[in-house]
């Protein structure tokens, strides 16, 4: 968890995923990529991909330690990821593209995280 330290300097780059909402600075989904969704979105090193996949305006903040013990994480289907900060609400869309990949390739069901469609029971 030591490793999601953001300065209070560095709080404007922040970023969300809008597959998994996981926020993360620029500089870290350009160095490492998305600890959930780098099979698929390929955000490390990619300029483009990172201002396609994430988005800056995001609300609240939800910070896990173990996703797989909690329930605001299974509220927020988050409960298969890794430990870290995530939005509640990511606003934006995942260009067609990326989400026919997601959904024809690897059959994921894209779930926007802004409240745009209506949740999924699972």
């Amino acid at each position: 968890m030591a490793s999601a330290f953001v300065a209070p300097g560095q709080q404007r780059y922040l970023r969300a995923c809008m597959v998994c909402s996981i926020v993360q600075t620029y500089a870290r989904f350009r160095d490492g990529g998305c600890p959930n969704c780098e099979e698929f979105l390929r955000l490390q090193g990619s300029q483009d991909q990172i201002e396609s996949c994430t988005s800056q305006v995001f609300e609240g903040v939800i910070t896990l330690a173990d996703p797989t013990k909690s329930w605001v994480a299974k509220w927020q289907r988050l409960d298969k990821y890794v430990a870290g900060m995530y939005a509640i609400k990511v606003s934006g869309q995942l260009p067609d593209e990326v989400r026919s990949t997601l959904e024809e390739e690897y059959r994921i069901p894209y779930i926007p995280r802004d409240g745009s469609e209506a949740e999924i029971d699972q």
